[in-house]
């Protein structure tokens, strides 16, 4: 199957993971991949992601409409300023989307691995 979008998907994750912001582009690389393997990216390791925005990427990767004010309050408290919370929102969708892809793409394909463990 030809990917006529991959150079355009490659050039939005360096955007977000790797461009300078708010938030470390290591925390951000972390969150990605936390919410990749809920995903179900079976490479994705999630031990990485600072305690205080574990249950937060948790929320977004896998169920991001029931994300709050009160969650976001909670991240501010922690010392967490907005332009930070964005960026690490957007590396969490990110990670998800991805992974969500990438299963869909092999479900495409036949392969057996397009659908995620557990």
């Amino acid at each position: 199957m030809d990917d006529r979008y991959a150079a355009l998907r490659q050039g939005l994750v360096d955007a977000v993971l790797s461009s300078s912001g708010a938030s470390d582009s290591t925390v951000r690389r972390a969150v990605e991949e936390r919410a990749a393997a809920l995903g179900g990216r079976a490479s994705a390791t999630t031990n990485a992601v600072p305690l205080a925005l574990a249950a937060y990427v948790d929320k977004v990767a896998t169920c991001a409409y029931t994300v709050t004010d009160e969650d976001v309050a909670m991240l501010c408290q922690a010392g967490y300023s907005e332009d930070m919370i964005f960026e690490i929102t957007v590396s969490a969708a990110l990670g998800a989307a991805r992974a969500r892809l990438q299963r869909g793409l092999a479900a495409l394909k036949g392969d057996s691995d397009a659908t995620p463990a557990g």
